[in-house]
């Protein structure tokens, strides 16, 4: 009886890890055991997966295709046991989360403790950055995504919007003024945003005729994330457009300051949790999904 999905296990810690020893290490196997599994997968298939060196291990372009595939095949695998086993019923078993940096620390840290209370049987990976990660092909079960949403094969659960609002931190405006319209903010500092959906342009709305138009806005920094902004604006450093949830306790604690709100562009940021869909959602990830719908308030 062989063991395909074992070695694929071993390859695909090898391949991620890049490293025999470090796999091994993790699997509490011999470097030498974890070769001979590779190669037996090599020899099975026909084709080099990974091109050896004294350092490290890099994949061919075959080895590629297999990583991504055992992957799934893997994922497929601890889900059919968890549902069988009951999984759907309750909640266990491992969640691999990846949030951006300021929905992680503002949303769902405070969250942390309630949610392990409720489903003890989780065992989260939480990882926090600003990056587009690849579901798939980084084994994520849930990615947090701030922003639209851009047509893909993965499913997509609306968890709030926010409401953007115009900050600065009080020390800025006794320093520099408080800009009354939005034709002043040619006199301020404006952080903006440096990705590529984002525009050195902000939306407003008169208050004569609730008209919307977009105005230029000027500034000497750029930034790659909202949490990085609300920092700026906290150290006093300029005047930032960002989600509110990024900033709500930082306004009620008065250390930042809503401007221009007659003006406000009525726009809205959306937050929503992204996976990987099919027929049998695992009961981890449906209970996290709910936990962060039903304890997210919206701004």
């Amino acid at each position: 009886m062989d063991n395909r999905a074992g070695e694929m296990e071993v390859f695909v810690l090898a391949a991620e890890l890049k490293s025999f020893s470090a796999a091994g290490r993790r699997l509490k196997l011999s470097p030498s055991a974890v070769s001979k599994l590779v190669s037996r997968v090599e020899e099975r298939l026909g084709t080099r997966l990974l091109v050896r060196s004294t350092r490290t291990l890099e994949l061919t372009p075959e080895g590629d295709i297999y990583l991504r595939r055992a992957r799934r095949i893997l994922k497929e695998i601890d889900e059919t046991e968890e549902l069988v086993a009951g999984g759907r019923e309750e909640a266990r078993g491992l969640l691999r989360v990846n949030s951006s940096v300021g929905f992680g620390e503002r949303c769902i840290l405070p969250l942390l403790g309630e949610f392990a209370e409720r489903h003890p049987k989780v065992r989260l990976d939480l990882t926090l950055t600003d990056g587009v990660i690849d579901l798939i092909g980084e084994r994520t079960d849930i990615a947090i995504r701030v922003g639209p949403m851009r047509d893909s094969s993965l499913m997509a659960r609306r968890l709030f919007s926010s409401r953007r609002v115009i900050v600065a931190s009080p020390d800025y405006l006794k320093k520099h003024g408080t800009p009354k319209t939005p034709e002043d903010l040619d006199q301020h500092n404006c952080i903006g945003f440096n990705f590529r959906r984002s525009l050195d342009e902000w939306p407003f709305r008169d208050p004569g005729n609730d008209s919307v138009y977009t105005k230029a806005i000027t500034g000497n920094i750029q930034v790659s994330s909202g949490s990085i902004k609300r920092q700026l604006c906290l150290l006093g450093v300029g005047i930032g457009r960002i989600g509110e949830f990024h900033v709500r306790p930082d306004i009620e604690a008065g250390q930042l300051v809503p401007i221009l709100e007659d003006y406000n562009g009525g726009d809205t940021e959306l937050v929503h949790a992204v996976y990987a869909g099919h027929e049998h959602l695992a009961a981890r990830i449906r209970a996290f999904i709910d936990f962060l719908v039903e304890r997210i308030e919206p701004s």
